[in-house]
C-alpha cells in the first residue's frame, strides 16, 4: 500500500473514532481521536499512535487516581461520575461499563424497536477487543437478570442442538395463552445473548420473561445479523444486552442491544437499539407479569378466559373453586376458543363446566 493511501486510511479511521466518541460524550477518547488524526496526517504510523495513546492513558489514569484519593474523604456526593439524572452507570465485568440513558429511549409507538444514541453503541476504547469472551451479571435481590456482555467469535458458537430450558423460571414468569399470539403463548424465556451466538442455554443469568413479540420481532433480527456476520467473516462482534426494569418490576420494559464488529472497526456490524417487551393487543402488568386483553385492541374480546391445570390437563373458569388448589407451577391462563383447548388434550372441569 502506498504511503499516501496508508495515511488517508489512518485519518479516515481516526475521524470515525472521533465522531463516535463525540456522539457518545466520551471526552478523553474524543481528544485522543482528534490528536490521532493530526499525527496520521503528518505520517506517524498507526502503531506509534497507539503507543502514544497508551502512554497518555496511563498518565491520565494515574492523575485521576490521585484526584480521587484527595477527594474521597469529602464523601461520595463529590465523586466524579458519568451518570446523568436520567441514566445509570456501573461495572459489569472487566472492561464493561454499562450506561443506560432512559431519556434516550422513546415511548413505544407500534414498532418492535427504536434506535438509541444515533445507532452508536456506548462502548469505550477500553472495551474494544478481538478476543472472545462472555460475561453474565449475577441475579439481583429480586431474581432479575442484569447485563449480558460478550465478544462473539466462532469459537463461542454452539456445536450441538439446543436443549430444554423449561426448568428455568425467570422473574415475572407466567404461562399465559392467547389465541391470536404467534405460538399462542404470550411469554417466552428470552435469551439476552442468543443461543446461536454463545451456546448458553439454560443459564438463568441469561434468560428473561419476554413476550413473543420481543423475542421474534425485536431481538431475533439483530441476533441473526450478528450470527451471519461472524460465521461469514470469522471476525468478532462486541455484543451487549441490558434488560431495563422500572423500579421493582419483575418483568423488563425491554432490552437495550449494542453491537460493534471489531476487526473492521464497525464496518460490518454497528447498531444500538431498544427492543420493547410489548405484545400488541395485550396489556401487561410489568410488576407481576399478569396480563389481560387490551381494551383498545378490539382483538378477541368475545373470547372466554380459562385457567388450565397443566398437570391434570383440565381447564376451568377463573371463578371455579378448584382454581385455588392448582399449584403455581401447574397453573396457566388461556383466552380463546374452548375447542382449541380440547384439541390440545385438555378436558373441561366437571365442577364449573366451562
Amino acid at each position: 500500500m502506498s504511503r499516501k493511501k496508508n495515511v488517508y486510511n489512518q485519518v479516515k479511521r481516526g475521524a470515525k473514532r472521533y465522531k463516535k466518541a463525540k456522539a457518545g460524550k466520551k471526552g478523553r477518547v474524543a481528544v485522543f481521536a482528534a490528536v490521532a488524526i493530526i499525527l496520521a496526517a503528518i505520517g506517524v504510523s498507526q502503531k506509534d499512535i497507539g503507543r502514544l495513546e497508551q502512554a497518555a492513558d496511563k498518565v491520565l489514569d494515574a492523575y485521576e487516581t490521585v484526584l480521587d484519593a484527595g477527594t474521597s474523604r469529602e464523601g461520595a456526593e463529590n465523586s466524579v461520575s458519568e451518570t446523568s439524572e436520567s441514566g445509570t452507570a456501573g461495572a459489569t465485568g472487566t472492561g464493561a461499563n454499562v450506561y443506560v440513558d432512559l431519556a434516550a429511549i422513546p415511548a413505544y409507538s407500534g414498532e418492535p424497536y427504536a434506535v438509541v444514541n444515533g445507532n452508536i453503541p456506548y462502548f469505550t476504547e477500553s472495551d474494544l477487543t478481538s478476543e472472545s469472551f462472555e460475561y453474565y451479571s449475577d441475579l439481583d435481590e429480586l431474581g432479575r437478570c442484569g447485563t449480558a456482555y460478550s465478544s462473539v467469535g466462532t469459537d463461542l458458537m454452539p456445536t450441538e442442538k439446543r436443549g430444554s430450558i423449561s426448568k428455568v423460571k425467570p422473574s415475572g414468569w407466567q404461562v399465559s395463552k392467547y389465541d391470536f399470539v404467534d405460538g399462542k403463548y404470550l411469554y417466552n424465556r428470552c435469551h439476552l445473548i442468543g443461543y446461536q451466538l454463545t451456546g448458553e442455554n439454560a443459564n438463568e443469568k441469561n434468560l428473561i420473561t419476554g413476550t413473543r413479540y420481543l423475542n421474534v420481532e425485536g431481538m431475533l433480527p439483530f441476533e441473526n445479523m450478528v450470527a451471519d456476520y461472524v460465521k461469514e467473516t470469522g471476525n468478532h462482534v462486541l455484543y451487549r444486552v441490558t434488560p431495563i426494569f422500572t423500579g421493582d418490576d419483575l418483568v423488563a420494559d425491554g432490552v437495550e442491544m449494542e453491537a460493534l464488529s471489531m476487526e473492521d472497526d464497525g464496518e460490518g456490524i454497528s447498531f444500538h437499539i431498544f427492543a420493547y417487551n410489548n405484545q400488541p393487543g395485550i396489556s401487561i402488568n410489568y410488576a407481576t407479569g399478569d396480563s389481560t386483553l387490551s381494551e383498545s385492541s378490539g382483538t378477541m374480546t368475545d373470547q372466554q378466559e380459562y385457567v388450565m391445570n397443566t398437570s391434570s390437563m383440565k381447564f376451568h373458569l377463573p371463578s371455579c373453586s378448584s382454581v385455588s388448589s392448582i399449584k403455581d407451577e401447574n397453573k396457566a391462563t388461556y383466552q380463546g376458543p374452548r375447542e382449541d383447548l380440547i384439541a390440545e388434550g385438555y378436558e373441561p372441569c366437571g365442577r364449573c363446566n366451562p
